[in-house]
């Protein structure tokens, strides 16, 4: 039902295809956020339209509203939502980072309070698999712990400890053949700990691994060093996951390093703040410049966006907060990332991603 065959390498990156029982993902692959049931703006036939092969669910937003109950009843997720390609839902986890002046946390698990109505929920390794198999996404996520970048060693290694401890109860709780639980490596920016994690996460019987804990304040040197360090300890027969993780030159330089998929908010999140990705880096649309430009938002790019529309009259939609606007930008950004990824691909396959990474990022980091 699940299968991942590498089917070229260069150097540290590969390609390949993830089996599911929702269809085929390519990898290395972004997928882009549909934190409470839709990717913001877009339709589903739009992200078909922008070569988007899977998307993300929040477990947490989902099971404070509309509720996991709700949405088996009728018929699941990919259902529900009217997605018949795969999906993956995260376990919550983030959450315990994301929400710390919301949340209690201990070894039996963690209580929310809810952001919508201050109600109080639990939610604990069992909890998150049980949300999780009644959402009914193709790879499912196990509860974990993951601290902000600026916590003390004593803090992480507890933190790991109790990751640990969640993966084993998240396997024995899982029950769906159909769905794959990837479970997820920590260790902050201690390299010792990442190892540690590495090699135990590594250990478990299950379909992918995940790499936790990045993005969340670290450099991106930092961030870099915990992929290189785990790397050498997680299995090449599974694919493996940078969770959190979508500025472009941070896929190129994972890819590099050996990662097989990610996700991200930020295509659609700088969309909705007027931003975008060109070749040359990310912009503003208020920026007064664009004003009077006839220009697309990057020359030659084939998106919808790009081949219909300027700069002006995006700066214009966005000034006074018209909805097409966000949507014109969305589609620009995820054609961005998904078009790198497509390109990626391609240049592994040639053996050529090293002078591909070079040309683009000397063009994308000039400006920075």
């Amino acid at each position: 039902m699940f299968e991942f065959n590498i089917t070229a390498k260069d150097k540290g990156a590969r390609t390949g295809v993830f089996k599911t029982p929702h269809g085929e993902i390519h990898t290395p692959v972004f997928m882009p956020c549909g934190t409470k049931g839709a990717v913001k703006t877009l339709t589903p036939d739009e992200l078909k339209s922008l070569g988007c092969e899977i998307i993300l669910g929040n477990t947490f937003h989902l099971m404070l509203r509309p509720g996991a109950e709700l949405v088996s009843s009728m018929g699941g997720l990919h259902k529900w939502i009217s997605w018949d390609r795969p999906m993956l839902t995260d376990s919550g986890g983030f959450q315990v980072f994301s929400l710390s002046e919301l949340r209690k946390i201990d070894d039996t698990g963690v209580t929310f309070k809810s952001p919508i109505d201050g109600s109080s929920h639990f939610l604990s390794p069992e909890e998150s698999i049980k949300i999780q198999e009644k959402l009914g996404a193709d790879v499912i996520m196990a509860f974990d712990e993951c601290p902000p970048a600026t916590a003390d060693k004593d803090c992480v290694r507890k933190a790991v400890e109790r990751t640990h401890k969640w993966a084993i109860r998240s396997i024995k709780a899982h029950t769906r053949a159909d769905q794959a639980l990837f479970p997820i490596v920590q260790g902050g920016i201690y390299q010792d700990l990442r190892t540690e994690s590495a090699k135990f996460i590594a250990g478990l019987d299950c379909k992918g691994i995940a790499i936790g804990g990045v993005a969340v304040g670290e450099t991106k040197a930092e961030m870099m060093q915990a992929v290189e360090t785990v790397m050498p300890f997680l299995p090449e027969t599974r694919p493996r996951y940078l969770m959190g993780v979508g500025e472009p030159d941070d896929l190129l330089n994972a890819v590099a390093r050996g990662v097989d998929m990610f996700d991200c908010v930020l295509p659609t999140r700088l969309a909705r703040h007027g931003s975008f990705w060109t070749l040359e880096g990310r912009f503003g649309i208020d920026k007064s410049e664009f004003q009077k430009s006839s220009e697309p938002l990057q020359s030659g790019c084939a998106c919808y966006t790009c081949r219909h529309f300027s700069k002006s009259y995006l700066r214009h939609l966005m000034l006074e907060k018209e909805i097409l606007g966000h949507r014109l930008l969305t589609i620009h950004n995820l054609h961005f990332l998904l078009d790198l990824m497509r390109q990626i691909r391609e240049n592994i396959a040639r053996g050529t991603l090293e002078s591909f990474s070079k040309n683009f990022l000397s063009t994308f980091n000039a400006r920075k």
